[in-house]
Protein backbone atom coordinates (compact mmCIF):
# COMPACT_ATOMS: atom_id res chain seq x y z
CA UNK A 1 0.00 0.00 0.00
CA UNK A 2 1.04 3.26 -0.71
CA UNK A 3 1.51 6.07 1.69
CA UNK A 4 2.46 9.89 1.60
CA UNK A 5 5.81 10.67 3.73
CA UNK A 6 3.23 12.25 5.92
CA UNK A 7 1.33 9.35 6.83
CA UNK A 8 4.39 7.30 7.20
CA UNK A 9 5.93 9.82 9.86
CA UNK A 10 2.88 9.01 11.76
CA UNK A 11 3.50 5.13 11.79
CA UNK A 12 6.95 6.38 13.59
CA UNK A 13 7.19 6.35 17.57
CA UNK A 14 10.68 8.99 17.17
CA UNK A 15 9.12 12.62 17.95
CA UNK A 16 11.88 14.02 16.27
CA UNK A 17 11.71 12.03 12.93
CA UNK A 18 7.82 13.03 13.04
CA UNK A 19 8.83 17.00 13.68
CA UNK A 20 11.02 16.92 10.67
CA UNK A 21 8.93 14.88 8.48
CA UNK A 22 5.90 17.60 9.28
CA UNK A 23 8.31 20.45 8.44
CA UNK A 24 9.47 19.37 5.19
CA UNK A 25 6.06 18.34 3.80
CA UNK A 26 4.12 21.45 4.56
CA UNK A 27 7.14 23.31 2.36
CA UNK A 28 6.47 21.36 -0.96
CA UNK A 29 3.63 20.93 -2.72
CA UNK A 30 4.77 17.56 -4.04
CA UNK A 31 5.93 15.64 -1.03
CA UNK A 32 2.31 16.56 0.25
CA UNK A 33 0.93 14.27 -2.23
CA UNK A 34 3.14 12.13 -3.90
CA UNK A 35 2.60 8.66 -2.57
CA UNK A 36 5.27 5.63 -1.74
CA UNK A 37 5.73 2.51 -2.12
CA UNK A 38 7.94 0.23 -0.32
CA UNK A 39 10.15 -2.38 -2.04
CA UNK A 40 11.94 -4.47 -0.72
CA UNK A 41 15.60 -5.01 -2.68
CA UNK A 42 17.32 -2.42 -4.69
CA UNK A 43 15.07 -1.39 -7.12
CA UNK A 44 11.82 -2.36 -8.95
CA UNK A 45 11.13 -3.52 -12.49
CA UNK A 46 7.82 -2.79 -13.57
CA UNK A 47 5.71 -2.63 -17.30
CA UNK A 48 4.82 1.02 -17.67
CA UNK A 49 1.37 0.55 -19.83
CA UNK A 50 1.46 2.45 -23.36
CA UNK A 51 -1.20 1.55 -24.97
CA UNK A 52 -4.82 -0.44 -24.69
CA UNK A 53 -5.95 -3.21 -26.55
CA UNK A 54 -8.48 -2.18 -29.02
CA UNK A 55 -12.60 -3.31 -28.62
CA UNK A 56 -14.32 -4.40 -32.53
CA UNK A 57 -17.87 -5.29 -33.16
CA UNK A 58 -18.70 -8.74 -34.86
CA UNK A 59 -21.70 -10.35 -36.89
CA UNK A 60 -22.23 -14.03 -36.27
CA UNK A 61 -19.67 -16.13 -37.31
CA UNK A 62 -16.98 -13.30 -37.81
CA UNK A 63 -13.56 -14.07 -37.24
CA UNK A 64 -12.28 -12.72 -33.91
CA UNK A 65 -9.17 -10.25 -33.87
CA UNK A 66 -7.08 -11.06 -30.68
CA UNK A 67 -5.28 -7.58 -28.84
CA UNK A 68 -3.36 -6.78 -26.02
CA UNK A 69 -2.38 -3.83 -24.32
CA UNK A 70 1.46 -2.56 -25.32
CA UNK A 71 4.15 -2.19 -22.17
CA UNK A 72 7.47 -0.64 -22.15
CA UNK A 73 9.47 -2.70 -19.03
CA UNK A 74 10.99 -0.27 -17.04
CA UNK A 75 13.41 -0.53 -13.85
CA UNK A 76 13.28 2.09 -11.51
CA UNK A 77 16.66 2.00 -8.56
CA UNK A 78 16.51 3.42 -5.42
CA UNK A 79 19.03 6.21 -5.07
CA UNK A 80 20.84 6.87 -1.48
CA UNK A 81 19.94 10.73 -0.67
CA UNK A 82 21.32 12.39 2.64
CA UNK A 83 23.73 13.91 4.56
CA UNK A 84 25.57 14.40 8.15
CA UNK A 85 24.52 17.25 10.66
CA UNK A 86 27.15 17.65 13.05
CA UNK A 87 26.17 19.39 16.79
CA UNK A 88 29.26 21.10 18.34
CA UNK A 89 29.59 20.06 22.20
CA UNK A 90 30.65 23.26 23.06
CA UNK A 91 27.06 24.62 22.34
CA UNK A 92 25.57 21.09 23.53
CA UNK A 93 27.36 22.30 26.82
CA UNK A 94 26.51 25.99 26.75
CA UNK A 95 22.95 25.79 25.53
CA UNK A 96 19.94 25.49 27.80
CA UNK A 97 18.03 23.41 25.80
CA UNK A 98 19.97 20.94 24.30
CA UNK A 99 16.98 18.79 22.47
CA UNK A 100 16.04 22.22 20.85
CA UNK A 101 19.28 22.90 19.14
CA UNK A 102 19.90 19.38 18.01
CA UNK A 103 16.72 19.01 16.52
CA UNK A 104 16.58 22.43 14.78
CA UNK A 105 20.38 21.56 13.28
CA UNK A 106 18.84 18.29 11.59
CA UNK A 107 15.94 20.36 10.62
CA UNK A 108 17.95 22.54 8.76
CA UNK A 109 19.60 19.45 7.01
CA UNK A 110 16.07 17.90 6.27
CA UNK A 111 14.61 20.94 4.60
CA UNK A 112 18.60 20.40 2.45
CA UNK A 113 17.49 17.17 1.36
CA UNK A 114 13.76 18.34 0.48
CA UNK A 115 15.34 20.88 -1.50
CA UNK A 116 17.26 18.42 -3.35
CA UNK A 117 14.63 15.60 -3.68
CA UNK A 118 12.22 18.51 -5.53
CA UNK A 119 15.01 19.54 -7.73
CA UNK A 120 15.44 15.63 -8.65
CA UNK A 121 11.46 15.10 -8.84
CA UNK A 122 12.04 17.60 -11.86
CA UNK A 123 15.41 17.13 -13.19
CA UNK A 124 16.67 14.02 -12.38
CA UNK A 125 18.58 11.81 -15.04
CA UNK A 126 19.96 8.47 -14.23
CA UNK A 127 21.69 8.60 -17.65
CA UNK A 128 23.86 11.06 -17.40
CA UNK A 129 23.95 11.44 -13.25
CA UNK A 130 23.82 7.49 -11.99
CA UNK A 131 24.01 8.68 -8.98
CA UNK A 132 20.24 9.73 -9.06
CA UNK A 133 16.74 8.63 -10.17
CA UNK A 134 14.70 10.01 -13.15
CA UNK A 135 12.46 13.02 -12.84
CA UNK A 136 9.05 13.86 -14.50
CA UNK A 137 11.65 15.25 -17.16
CA UNK A 138 12.74 12.28 -18.59
CA UNK A 139 10.03 9.80 -17.58
CA UNK A 140 7.56 12.32 -19.70
CA UNK A 141 10.55 13.06 -22.16
CA UNK A 142 9.90 16.34 -23.09
CA UNK A 143 13.01 16.04 -25.76
CA UNK A 144 11.12 13.73 -28.02
CA UNK A 145 7.48 14.61 -29.05
CA UNK A 146 4.38 12.70 -28.10
CA UNK A 147 1.03 12.88 -26.72
CA UNK A 148 2.29 13.51 -23.60
CA UNK A 149 4.04 16.45 -24.56
CA UNK A 150 1.97 19.51 -25.31
CA UNK A 151 4.22 22.29 -27.38
CA UNK A 152 3.12 25.86 -26.57
CA UNK A 153 4.95 26.43 -30.56
CA UNK A 154 7.59 25.24 -32.20
CA UNK A 155 9.80 27.47 -30.47
CA UNK A 156 8.08 28.20 -27.55
CA UNK A 157 4.84 31.07 -27.11
CA UNK A 158 2.89 32.92 -24.25
CA UNK A 159 0.74 30.88 -22.16
CA UNK A 160 -3.34 30.70 -22.88
CA UNK A 161 -5.56 29.45 -21.26
CA UNK A 162 -6.84 26.83 -23.90
CA UNK A 163 -3.16 25.17 -23.75
CA UNK A 164 -3.93 24.49 -19.82
CA UNK A 165 -6.77 22.83 -21.17
CA UNK A 166 -4.87 20.66 -23.60
CA UNK A 167 -2.52 19.82 -21.12
CA UNK A 168 -4.94 18.54 -18.90
CA UNK A 169 -6.59 16.71 -21.40
CA UNK A 170 -3.54 14.33 -22.24
CA UNK A 171 -3.83 13.18 -18.88
CA UNK A 172 -5.79 9.95 -19.51
CA UNK A 173 -8.14 7.02 -17.00
CA UNK A 174 -8.73 9.91 -14.61
CA UNK A 175 -8.16 13.65 -13.93
CA UNK A 176 -4.48 15.05 -12.99
CA UNK A 177 -3.87 15.57 -9.08
CA UNK A 178 -1.88 18.39 -9.90
CA UNK A 179 -0.10 21.17 -12.21
CA UNK A 180 2.78 21.78 -11.33
CA UNK A 181 4.53 25.33 -12.78
CA UNK A 182 7.48 27.83 -11.61
CA UNK A 183 6.29 31.19 -9.57
CA UNK A 184 6.43 32.82 -13.60
CA UNK A 185 3.65 30.82 -14.83
CA UNK A 186 1.76 30.59 -11.96
CA UNK A 187 1.35 34.64 -12.11
CA UNK A 188 1.14 34.47 -15.93
CA UNK A 189 -2.00 31.96 -15.47
CA UNK A 190 -3.75 34.44 -12.35
CA UNK A 191 -3.13 37.92 -15.08
CA UNK A 192 -5.36 35.20 -17.88
CA UNK A 193 -8.18 34.48 -15.37
CA UNK A 194 -8.10 38.27 -14.12
CA UNK A 195 -8.43 39.30 -17.89
CA UNK A 196 -11.30 37.07 -18.32
CA UNK A 197 -12.85 38.76 -15.45
CA UNK A 198 -12.35 35.58 -13.87
CA UNK A 199 -10.70 34.13 -10.43
CA UNK A 200 -9.25 31.00 -9.79
CA UNK A 201 -11.17 28.70 -6.82
CA UNK A 202 -8.79 28.78 -3.71
CA UNK A 203 -8.70 26.54 -0.23
CA UNK A 204 -6.30 25.90 2.29
CA UNK A 205 -4.22 22.92 2.58
CA UNK A 206 -4.04 20.45 5.89
CA UNK A 207 -1.31 23.24 7.21
CA UNK A 208 -3.38 26.55 6.56
CA UNK A 209 -1.42 27.35 3.13
CA UNK A 210 -3.79 28.85 1.02
CA UNK A 211 -3.70 26.72 -2.49
CA UNK A 212 -4.94 27.63 -5.77
CA UNK A 213 -7.21 25.30 -8.44
CA UNK A 214 -7.78 25.70 -11.97
CA UNK A 215 -10.55 23.43 -13.34
CA UNK A 216 -10.70 21.82 -9.92
CA UNK A 217 -6.89 20.40 -10.04
CA UNK A 218 -4.46 22.07 -7.37
CA UNK A 219 -1.65 23.86 -8.48
CA UNK A 220 1.69 23.73 -7.31
CA UNK A 221 4.54 26.07 -7.30
CA UNK A 222 7.90 24.46 -7.70
CA UNK A 223 11.19 26.76 -6.95
CA UNK A 224 13.21 24.62 -9.17
CA UNK A 225 11.07 24.51 -12.06
CA UNK A 226 13.88 26.57 -14.93
CA UNK A 227 12.24 29.88 -16.84
CA UNK A 228 15.01 29.18 -18.82
CA UNK A 229 14.64 26.15 -21.03
CA UNK A 230 15.36 25.89 -24.52
CA UNK A 231 12.44 24.99 -27.31
CA UNK A 232 13.61 23.83 -30.91
CA UNK A 233 11.18 22.37 -33.60
CA UNK A 234 8.22 21.63 -30.60
CA UNK A 235 10.79 19.86 -28.47
CA UNK A 236 12.79 20.68 -25.30
CA UNK A 237 16.83 20.52 -26.12
CA UNK A 238 18.18 22.32 -23.10
CA UNK A 239 17.46 23.84 -19.84
CA UNK A 240 19.36 26.48 -19.70
CA UNK A 241 20.25 29.39 -21.82
CA UNK A 242 16.61 30.44 -23.21
CA UNK A 243 13.56 31.77 -21.81
CA UNK A 244 10.72 29.36 -22.11
CA UNK A 245 9.57 27.24 -18.93
CA UNK A 246 6.92 24.03 -18.36
CA UNK A 247 4.07 23.07 -16.52
CA UNK A 248 3.47 19.59 -15.60
CA UNK A 249 0.03 17.82 -15.02
CA UNK A 250 0.81 14.47 -13.03
CA UNK A 251 -1.56 12.14 -12.30
CA UNK A 252 -0.08 10.10 -8.44
CA UNK A 253 -0.82 7.33 -7.37
CA UNK A 254 0.30 3.21 -7.47
CA UNK A 255 -0.73 3.19 -11.49
CA UNK A 256 0.52 6.70 -11.75
CA UNK A 257 3.02 9.05 -10.70
CA UNK A 258 4.53 7.03 -7.29
CA UNK A 259 7.59 7.34 -4.94
CA UNK A 260 9.78 4.21 -4.35
CA UNK A 261 10.95 3.69 -1.07
CA UNK A 262 12.94 1.01 1.53
CA UNK A 263 10.81 -0.21 4.34
CA UNK A 264 10.88 2.94 6.84
CA UNK A 265 11.28 6.02 4.57
CA UNK A 266 13.33 8.46 5.45
CA UNK A 267 15.35 8.04 8.80
CA UNK A 268 17.81 9.70 10.93
CA UNK A 269 20.22 7.96 12.33
CA UNK A 270 22.38 8.29 15.47
CA UNK A 271 26.45 8.34 14.55
CA UNK A 272 28.21 9.62 18.16
CA UNK A 273 31.13 11.25 18.63
CA UNK A 274 33.27 12.28 16.41
CA UNK A 275 37.09 11.44 16.64
CA UNK A 276 38.17 14.76 14.38
CA UNK A 277 36.49 17.33 15.70
CA UNK A 278 34.02 18.17 19.08
CA UNK A 279 31.11 17.05 18.24
CA UNK A 280 28.40 14.61 17.81
CA UNK A 281 26.68 13.61 14.56
CA UNK A 282 23.11 12.49 12.95
CA UNK A 283 22.69 11.33 9.60
CA UNK A 284 19.75 11.57 7.78
CA UNK A 285 18.94 9.17 4.81
CA UNK A 286 16.30 8.06 2.46
CA UNK A 287 16.66 5.20 0.08
CA UNK A 288 14.19 6.54 -2.81
CA UNK A 289 12.97 6.67 -6.18
CA UNK A 290 10.55 7.58 -8.61
CA UNK A 291 8.35 6.06 -11.51
CA UNK A 292 5.91 6.59 -13.72
CA UNK A 293 3.61 3.49 -14.20
CA UNK A 294 1.97 4.58 -16.76
CA UNK A 295 2.95 6.82 -19.67
CA UNK A 296 -0.65 8.68 -19.87
CA UNK A 297 -0.89 9.50 -16.20
CA UNK A 298 1.36 12.87 -16.30
CA UNK A 299 2.00 15.33 -19.22
CA UNK A 300 4.24 18.02 -20.02
CA UNK A 301 3.47 21.73 -21.42
CA UNK A 302 6.71 22.82 -22.72
CA UNK A 303 7.36 25.92 -24.47
CA UNK A 304 5.80 28.25 -21.90
CA UNK A 305 6.65 32.14 -22.02
CA UNK A 306 6.06 34.93 -19.79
Amino acid sequence: MALTLAEAAKLSNDMLLQGVVETIVKESPVLQELPFIEIVGNGLTYNQEKTLPSIDFYDVGDPWNESTPTFEQKTANLKIMGGDADVDNFLKATRSNLQDLEAAVIELKAKALKDKFEETFIYGNATTSPKQFDGLRKLIDTATASNQVVAAGAAGATLTLSMLDQLIDAVKGGKAGMLLMSRRSRRKLNALVRAANGMMDTDRDRWGNFIQFWDGIPIGVSDWILDTHVVAASVETAITGGDCSVIYAVQFGEGAVAGLTAPGHLTIEPIGSLETKDASRNRIKWYVSLALFSSVKAAALIGVKD
